[in-house]
């Protein structure tokens, strides 16, 4: 409420559409922000597994307590905004993330692996509650029409933060060359990009906490005279949606979770750590170029038929990567980046349209959906395992079959809410 009051005469001037060029350039620092602390956790994988020894499956536990997070956390997160609306809910999260990062520092002097899953899931409750915040926020800002077109682009910038992530990673954790380095020496340079982050999350919270934002109408009871009265459960292309997410992200993330020892194959690259973790960069900057022309796009093609068309595409290159070997299966692996861009921000703004006052919620409930990311890369650990890991690609291949579904079936899905809140 007191957001609400102190932006009042904001609000104003938000409401005649005058300028909402400040909002979204300060809300994409955070998207940016982000994607750099996600795709770290692809680094860590490798780096922490080598250190304490662990199986695929107990290495998958960094990103199980990463976005196991979002499953915690994103109720509350959703509450919390709704409350105290999206500027305040922005500078929690930063504020909780910076704490996270801060914890690495007695991870690493105690050197136990539970102590950095321990960190991972405070950082990741702070980025919970800025994706419960911003992801909205950034679809409001605007037209109705081209909502996904502006989260795609403000998504290009997160993609931006998971492609230089892996070369400053690269250069912090693994110093940039392939001599091998003592256990002792390698758990330590883990807390140098993460007490680095702290510095930046917390500067970037006093300048939010200071920044006067617009307030959207449009999210608040008082002016929702449709959706208030009904149920989230009432709207399916929601309820769909979260599954929509959960396949998303758990693909997404398990694909890149497996990238290093993938290309480390004999069969495959035969590549060593260090020379593998710099592709990566490849897979996340496939995403960053395809969001930046799916922004444009996104202005000419309906949105769910842009996500059909990516979401067979990745279908076919995960099918190609399984069945191939060499180049062909590292290129294939890679060219899924390109094909995942548009899909996170498409789905997010598909699940979300016409909820008005429970936009806040439902952003809640597709962020909930984002412990994909935790709970599909142990599947394909457990997979790798026993099976082989190229052959655990399977896995993220099923989820993408779900999301070509979800991309045909938006629109009638989509017609049967708006039925209800015309009733």
């Amino acid at each position: 409420m007191s957001e609400m009051n102190n932006n009042q005469a904001y609000v104003a001037s938000a409401d005649k559409q005058s300028n909402y060029t400040l909002p979204l350039v300060a809300m994409t620092t955070l998207f940016f922000l982000w994607g750099f602390i996600t795709v770290l956790n692809d680094l860590l994988i490798p780096r922490l597994k080598a250190v304490f020894d662990l199986t695929y499956t107990e290495a998958m536990l960094i990103q199980f307590c990463f976005f196991g997070a979002y499953f915690i956390m994103s109720l509350p997160a959703g509450y919390l905004v709704k409350r105290f609306g999206y500027k305040n809910g922005v500078v929690s999260g930063l504020i909780v993330a910076s704490i996270g990062c801060l914890l690495f520092y007695p991870a690493v002097a105690v050197h136990e692996y539970w102590l950095f899953l321990g960190a991972l899931f405070v950082l990741a409750s702070g980025v919970t509650i800025l994706q419960v915040s911003a992801n909205p926020y950034v679809a409001a800002l605007g037209p109705a029409q081209t909502a996904s077109s502006r989260l795609n682009l403000a998504q290009a910038l997160n993609s931006l933060g998971t492609t230089v992530g892996p070369i400053i990673g690269k250069i912090l954790l693994f110093g940039g060359s392939a001599a091998l380095v003592t256990e002792a020496a390698t758990a330590d340079t883990v807390k140098i990009p993460y007490l680095m982050l702290a510095a930046a999350l917390l500067t970037i919270a006093v300048v939010f906490a200071v920044l006067k934002l617009p307030v959207i109408k449009e999210h608040t009871e008082e002016f929702d005279c449709k959706a208030k009265n009904h149920s989230l459960l009432e709207a399916p292309h929601l309820v769909f949606g979260v599954g929509a997410i959960f396949c998303y992200v758990g693909g997404e993330v398990a694909i890149g979770s497996f990238l290093v020892n993938y290309f480390g194959e004999a069969h495959i690259a035969g590549l060593a750590e260090h020379e593998a973790a710099h592709l990566i960069s490849y897979y996340w900057g496939g995403a960053m170029v395809g969001r930046f022309i799916g922004s444009a796009a996104l202005q000419k093609i309906a949105p769910h038929k842009a996500l059909l068309f990516n979401a067979v595409a990745t279908i076919v290159l995960l099918l190609v990567t399984i069945n191939s070997q060499g180049m062909v299966a590292m290129w294939s692996v890679l060219a899924i980046g390109l094909f995942n861009s548009i899909m996170f921000p498409t789905i997010f703004t598909l699940a979300i349209a016409a909820l008005s006052s429970l936009t806040s919620r439902g952003s809640g409930w597709l962020c909930l959906a984002i412990v994909g990311g935790a709970l599909i890369p142990l599947v394909q650990g457990y997979v790798a395992d026993t099976v082989s890991l190229q052959l655990s690609f399977y896995v993220p291949l099923v989820c993408y079959v779900y999301i070509a579904w979800y991309a045909m079936s938006t629109p009638k899905l989509q017609g049967k809410w708006q039925e209800k809140i015309e009733k």
